[in-house]
């Protein structure tokens, strides 16, 4: 099974909510399942971004779900979904490398980032969900809030990630499966040459 049918496969028996089918549709129109997870990190290859968001999904549900008190559709919607933003956002080009062997400029392949809606990485993900389907509160806020110290609104000096941690236990619960599978779990996804 390949990365966009696992996820879809994954989406369609956890996520039921009304508005979810048309959601899972205009994915599908977009660069979602072939796009990067990156520019050069992790999963900055085709197909980095469906890759990044399972690994994130089976991380969270190996690592933080509780049946007892855990929603398998808040998991798989945070997980599969919180970087929705990153879908008709890098744009592949080339740039000119001298190999070191021969002497020679070749061009290589990069990602640039082309944002035509500069709205924030989670706030614009929640956007672009509840567009289709309606969001619960701890869910969008474990969206909202899953890049944490990262974000810009964090390293800007908000407390507001800190009440969201407090509050919500899914959106901590995310955080650390966004990390682990960055920094852990997908080191070496890279296409690209960071140098």
């Amino acid at each position: 099974m390949d990365y966009k049918e696992e996820f879809i496969k994954i989406f369609n028996d956890n996520i039921t909510r009304e508005g979810s089918k048309n959601l899972l549709e205009w994915i599908q129109k977009t660069d979602f399942f072939t796009a990067p997870a990156s520019t050069k990190f992790h999963g900055a290859c085709e197909s980095g971004l469906v890759m990044h968001s399972i690994s994130v999904y089976k991380t969270m549900m190996e690592k933080h779900y509780d049946p007892n008190t855990d929603s398998s559709e808040s998991f798989a919607i945070c997980a599969l979904l919180h970087d929705l933003c990153k879908a008709q956002f890098y744009k592949q080009s080339t740039r000119n490398v001298k190999n070191e062997q021969t002497g020679q400029w070749e061009k290589k392949p990069y990602y640039t980032v082309e944002d035509a809606y500069p709205y924030g990485h989670g706030e614009k993900s929640v956007f672009l969900i509840e567009r289709f389907m309606r969001l619960k509160p701890a869910e969008a806020m474990a969206i909202r809030w899953h890049m944490g110290g990262f974000d810009e609104a964090a390293r800007g000096g908000s407390f507001a990630i800190s009440l969201a941690y407090e509050k919500y236990p899914l959106a901590v619960k995310l955080h650390l499966a966004d990390l682990e599978s960055t920094y852990l779990k997908e080191k070496g996804t890279s296409a690209i040459n960071s140098k």
